[in-house]
Formats: structure tokens, C-alpha cells, sequence
């Protein structure tokens, strides 16, 4: 019988330190610990895939908190009757101890520890869906006082109307970049062909 760990966070910038720590100090060797950087939508994970292939009936499964398996209500609660019920693997939640799994539960208290992992399981969907709400909500208010989002729109050169002009008349693009330093051949040449996105005064350019 073998002990895994599994560790999840939802972005490459977020850390898994406390989870690893967490992990380690419940007694799970290092080269038994699976990680993840990823959302908790779906099990589509590369390590939590790897992981399911080779934990077996017996095995147990550590996790710091119940929403790093999932955030998905119906599918986080297909997966842990799956592990429990067909598979016998036997789950172990650090930050809350009274959700693990064992042989000795009984009928009443497998029941009763389905409903709170039902629970459980339904709060971590909805604060999801609530902090995915609040980020819309105020991605739009951003918008509406003129934040602007994504990678900012690189200026002109300043002798940009000569090297337009020089276009025109035919001159290559790859000629041209010497007139346009720090710029390379993909960025000059969309601001050629659509310098007013750049905020290039067109009739300067006529």
C-alpha cells in the first residue's frame, strides 16, 4: 500500500510550496507527489492523469484541501465515489480530517461523509463561478473608464511618414528596417499596412 500526494493551483504564477510542505509533513515521499498548474474545471490535467494510472486499490490518497481535486460540482463528485467506491483508494484532506476515508466508516458514516463532501464540493463550484463574476465585472467597470487590456500597442518610429512614403514607392520591407531600429520585419510591417491602428495621422502620410 503506497501514499501519493496530489498538489493543485490554478495559475503557473500562483506557488505550490505550502501544499508540498503540507504534503511532506503528512509523511508523503517527494517522488510520490503529483502537481498541477492548472484549473480546477476538469480533471484534464497531465499529472493528475499520470497519478490515476498508477495509484491502486489500497493506496492512499493525500490532498491539503478538497477544492485542490476540483471545482466541479458533478464531476468532482463522480471522481471521489470513483476512488472510494470502485477503486478503494482511501483519500486523506489535511485542513479537514474528518473527510478522510477508511475501511472502518461504516454504512452511516460513508453516508454521512457524502454529504458533506456533496457540500463541500457545491461551495467550491460556487465561489469559482463568484470570483470568475467579479473579475467580468470588473474587467468591464476597467473598460469603461478606458483601462485598456492586453499587450500595449507599440508606437510609431518617429521618421515613420519617410519610411511609409519609401513603402509606397516600393521599397521592400526588409530594406526599410534599417530606417526602424528596435522594430522587427512582422511589427514594421503591419504598421505599414495599418498605420491608423498605430495612430498615424493619415494625412500626413499622403
Amino acid at each position: 500500500m503506497e501514499i501519493y500526494g496530489y498538489a493543485r493551483v490554478s495559475s503557473h504564477e500562483q506557488k505550490l510550496d505550502r501544499q508540498l510542505k503540507a504534503l511532506s509533513d503528512a509523511g508523503v515521499a517527494e517522488d510520490h507527489v503529483f502537481s498541477d498548474k492548472a484549473s480546477g474545471k476538469d480533471f484534464n490535467r497531465p499529472s493528475y492523469q499520470r497519478l490515476m494510472k498508477v495509484i491502486k486499490e489500497g493506496d492512499t490518497l493525500v490532498i491539503k484541501s478538497l477544492d485542490r481535486l476540483s471545482r466541479h460540482y458533478e464531476e468532482a463528485l463522480q471522481m471521489w465515489s470513483e476512488l472510494i467506491q470502485k477503486r478503494h483508494i482511501q483519500i486523506k484532506v489535511i485542513d479537514t480530517p474528518f473527510l478522510n476515508t477508511n475501511n472502518e466508516l461504516g454504512e452511516m458514516g460513508i453516508f454521512i461523509n457524502n454529504l458533506i463532501v456533496n457540500v463541500l464540493f457545491f461551495s467550491a463550484e460556487q465561489e469559482r463561478k463568484f470570483i470568475k463574476q467579479r473579475q467580468a465585472e470588473g474587467i468591464a467597470i476597467a473598460k469603461e473608464k478606458g483601462v485598456a487590456f492586453g499587450r500595449p500597442t507599440k508606437k510609431l518610429p518617429e521618421n515613420f511618414p519617410m519610411i511609409y512614403n519609401l513603402w509606397k514607392e516600393g521599397y521592400p520591407i526588409t530594406a526599410l528596417l534599417q530606417f526602424a531600429d528596435g522594430y522587427c520585419y512582422s511589427t514594421l510591417r503591419n504598421m505599414l499596412k495599418d498605420p491608423k491602428k498605430y495612430g498615424a495621422d493619415l494625412d500626413k502620410l499622403l
